[in-house]
């Protein structure tokens, strides 16, 4: 029996494969520990939210447009290498889409570096005690907390001309004492060079630590956190909201430090990982939500 043209077309459109509901992308300078993932994820039908976790963290996508979400999963520096699932929900007026992407983390290993500083940041003394614990629960709070907005509107920047030296990640040892792995990216800078804000932000600490010296903190949302320490001096205050490029202070030597240099430090949603990844990972994001 001849079949029809139109017959043929249907039964060709019934045997093709359907679209996927959610499709996703990666893009990241690697996937090993330390590392931000920016994940694109393109649903068949429009979204009115997107969940995603991963590494046992909620993470925060953000609409480009009404079928696109970009949300950045960060790689904790002591991820097991292994793969990971990430699960990613979209809720739509057909329903809610469901999927999963596989985070195959590589191994990675991470130098050691000895340094030499003043006793009193190895074997702190009694009287700081309490000072160091209270200010430990201050950033353990911050890192928790999570601003339901975007507020970094551009790609991120280096804060300072110099470049870095790679000491992300290297295990510590001070005065012969192993401490906890480096969790930021330091630059040569020489003392005074101002400081400049990698892209847009709130700023939530801008003071004296024991450890970090004269801090300043920056809340970009959605769980993205910028640390800078060792400053000389502050040109910023709490609650300010800053703009990219924006001087936020003078490179310094307070704290616990070798010399003068700039410290910067990324929390994103609780995972320590390189600033120079986030500088990959996040790239023309698009208009933030207001």
């Amino acid at each position: 029996m001849r079949m029809t043209l139109a017959a043929l077309v249907f039964t060709l459109a019934q045997a093709a494969p359907a679209p996927p509901a959610i499709s996703v992308t990666a893009k990241a300078r690697s996937l090993q520990p330390g590392e931000v993932v920016a994940l694109t994820i393109a649903t068949a039908e429009p979204a009115s939210a997107v969940h995603v976790r991963a590494f046992d963290h909620d993470a925060q996508p953000f609409r480009v447009d009404p079928k696109t979400w970009r949300v950045l999963v960060g790689i904790d520096l002591e991820t097991a290498p292994r793969a990971y699932l990430a699960a990613i929900a979209a809720d739509t007026a057909a329903g809610p889409l469901h999927s999963t992407y596989s985070i195959v983390v590589k191994p990675k290993t991470f130098d050691t570096r000895t340094l030499t500083v003043d006793d009193a940041f190895v074997n702190p003394p009694a009287s700081v005690t309490k000072r160091i614990e209270d200010e430990a629960v201050l950033l353990s709070s911050l890192w928790a907390h999570v601003t339901p907005e975007r507020l970094w509107t551009s790609p991120f920047i280096r804060p300072v001309a110099e470049a870095a030296n790679s000491a992300f990640g290297k295990r510590s040892v001070f005065n012969g004492q192993a401490r906890s792995p480096h969790t930021g990216a330091d630059f040569e800078s020489p003392a005074g060079t101002p400081v400049h804000a990698p892209s847009e932000g709130r700023v939530v600490v801008a003071r004296e630590l024991y450890y970090t010296g004269n801090t300043v903190i920056l809340d970009h949302g959605l769980g993205l956190y910028s640390l800078f320490a060792h400053f000389s001096e502050i040109d910023v205050h709490d609650k300010d909201l800053v703009s990219q490029g924006q001087v936020l202070g003078k490179v310094g030597a307070t704290g616990r430090v070798t010399g003068p240099h700039l410290h910067w430090a990324i929390r994103l949603n609780g995972a320590r990982v390189d600033p120079l990844s986030l500088i990959v990972a996040v790239e023309g994001e698009g208009p933030a939500r207001r």
